[in-house]
């Protein structure tokens, strides 16, 4: 998928005091800020369809499941402040435009435009990209909310919800490369809430995808690894092996079962299982999860089944080599849905 360039592709409406904006030849009205963080902010819009006979972006897409029953979609604005920024979002465009997975949030349009401050500033660049609008948040606004009025997941959403994970990275894992997603955590999970249904959980955002295995052979590499990691993974959730990469190993997409166990710890508990030690007095981050220290905190009555615990204490081997992968997961995790499901 191309990234355009025409100045035409996101131009304001200048009319609506830059209320509006247009990706490619499609209209939009912003009607809220849902989000930001870094240099990227995320819009509640809507489409404005002008001609009636006009399909409008949902010709676009791939899936007609995407189109939006009232024209409600997410944009996400990226504010590209050099070449190596405008690089990253267009390989996140993509990679996100190989996936398609009901538990991986669709790009259903994007648009990368230039643009001058005033006429003595130099060039930029801005990226607006398009996605299915999950207004239920993510995992993370639930479980933040759900601590708050000590609530838990019932076991059976806890598993329903882990399994879609596990469905959506079966997909990524399944590439030939494998691609890992590397920031797997609860504030990259969407949920949607329905009666009498498990919410359904989204895994989005992949601007720190990349292939999974890496052939580590130096020292350098293996520092300019940490380096990558410490500046993609979010540190609670990231694996020993991109914390103290040895100058010889080969690396591969079991990252993301370590990141994936300690999502499931944070569906039952709220938080990934090695934040304790951010709150210790001497108490070192990096220390508790190359040790893969594990506590586990006071939870529902009557608590989570102990086959739960034993099945994050699995995915948190310190050792990448002998951490089990995907399908092993999927398996396992199928097997708890029929016994504890009810």
């Amino acid at each position: 998928m191309g990234c355009s360039f025409s100045g035409l592709n996101a131009l304001y409406d200048a009319v609506n005091g830059g209320g509006d904006v247009w990706i490619n030849e499609n209209r939009f009205r912003i009607v809220r800020q849902l989000g930001e963080g870094g240099f990227a902010y995320v819009f509640l819009v809507k489409e404005v369809i002008s001609d009636p006979s006009n399909p409008g972006v949902s010709k676009k897409f791939k899936d007609s499941s995407h189109i939006s029953d009232d024209g409600t979609y997410a944009m996400k604005k990226v504010l590209i402040q050099n070449s190596e920024q405008l690089e990253l979002v267009k390989e996140e465009i993509r990679v996100s435009s190989l996936f398609t997975h009901p538990n991986l949030l669709p790009l259903l349009d994007h648009a990368i435009i230039a643009v001058k401050a005033g006429p003595d500033q130099s060039w930029k660049h801005e990226a607006y990209l398009l996605f299915p609008v999950h207004l239920d948040g993510t995992l993370l606004d639930n479980a933040t909310a759900m601590k708050a009025k000590k609530e838990f997941f019932s076991t059976s959403d806890v598993l329903q919800i882990f399994r879609q994970l596990c469905a959506g990275l079966k997909h990524m894992h399944s590439f030939d490369p494998p691609y890992a997603h590397n920031d797997v955590k609860p504030g990259n999970v969407l949920l949607t809430h329905s009666k009498e249904q498990p919410p359904l959980a989204v895994l989005m955002d992949f601007g720190s995808t990349r292939p999974a295995r890496k052939q580590i052979r130096s020292r350098q590499e293996a520092l300019q690894l940490q380096e990558w990691a410490a500046e993609h993974v979010s540190a609670p959730f990231r694996a020993p092996e991109l914390w103290d990469c040895p100058s010889q190993c080969d690396i591969d997409e079991r990252t993301d079962i370590w990141s994936l166990g300690c999502t499931l710890y944070a569906i039952m508990y709220g938080v990934s299982p090695f934040e304790y030690a951010l709150g210790e007095s001497g108490g070192s981050l990096q220390l508790a999860i190359v040790n893969a220290q594990i506590k586990w905190p006071a939870g529902p009555k009557p608590p989570y089944p102990e086959a739960l615990h034993q099945f994050v204490t699995w995915m948190l081997q310190p050792q990448g080599t002998v951490r089990p992968c995907i399908d092993d997961i999927i398996i396992h995790v199928d097997k708890l849905i029929s016994k504890f499901s009810h």
